[in-house]
């Protein structure tokens, strides 16, 4: 499924893009990689694993890695919810833990192709468990854009703490991807990440695909891919992963 789309003012923003990178090292959640798509397929499920690696033997690097699993579901031609059933994190320095819940939903506001760009929305709630961990909201817009072969998606993410002692400010984060449809199974490309409030900045290399299953409606989608760290507060490595299982 076209689960990453495009956006044309790429063209004229390649120098806004190398900025447009990372998420906080020791701050970020495996929501931080990845680049949302507007698009929804009507009553499509999916099951997905996606996670991340830090590769850098800094101490406030070393060892960092998150991972979740989460469940689908398309109830509309416009409305796609996903819950995370399971967010874990490992710190550097410290054991791995598990971070909460999520509940997420993708809203499709224009049909593909219809305008300039497709474009969506994201609003997501998030509930911590762990002691110190406050439950946050996260919501913003989504864009894309097909330029023959190449395809280009922009995400803007605002997100607030919420609950008892819960910082006043909301945080900004940003993310790109760009591929080249070589085929359905093979779409290399580049990713690039930003969370201005943590001076963060990555961008790198990813290859993403999907492959239906001869006979059913189902497919696997895939992508794999490292960004490197941009800056001297970026882990010098990050090591991105996703699976999802997608049916009808």
């Amino acid at each position: 499924m076209p689960r990453s789309a495009r956006f044309p003012l790429l063209r004229s923003a390649a120098a806004c893009l190398a900025v447009a990178c990372a998420a906080a090292a020791p701050r970020a959640h495996a929501d931080d990689f990845i680049v949302y798509s507007p698009h929804v397929i009507a009553t499509q499920s999916e099951i997905e694993v996606r996670g991340y690696r830090y590769d850098d033997p800094r101490a406030d690097f070393n060892g960092g890695s998150a991972a979740e699993l989460s469940l689908a579901h398309t109830f509309n031609n416009w409305w796609k919810a996903e819950l995370y059933v399971a967010k874990y994190k490992k710190a550097p320095g410290e054991g791995e833990h598990l971070l909460g819940y999520e509940l997420e939903n993708t809203f499709q506001l224009t049909p593909v192709g219809e305008y300039w760009a497709d474009f969506g929305f994201l609003a997501a709630y998030e509930h911590n468990t762990r002691p110190g961990e406050h439950d946050a909201a996260e919501f913003g817009p989504l864009i894309a854009k097909t330029v023959g072969r190449t395809t280009h998606t922009l995400n803007l993410i605002w997100e607030k703490q919420l609950g008892a002692g819960a910082a006043g400010k909301y945080e900004f984060r940003y993310a790109y991807q760009g591929t080249y449809t070589v085929s359905s199974a093979f779409r290399p490309g580049i990713e690039a990440y930003g969370r201005p409030a943590d001076h963060a900045y990555q961008a790198g290399p990813v290859v993403a695909g999907e492959w239906r299953i001869p006979g059913t409606m189902a497919e696997f989608e895939y992508r794999v891919g490292v960004v490197f760290g941009i800056n001297a507060a970026a882990p010098r490595r990050t090591w991105l992963a996703q699976l999802e299982y997608e049916f009808f």
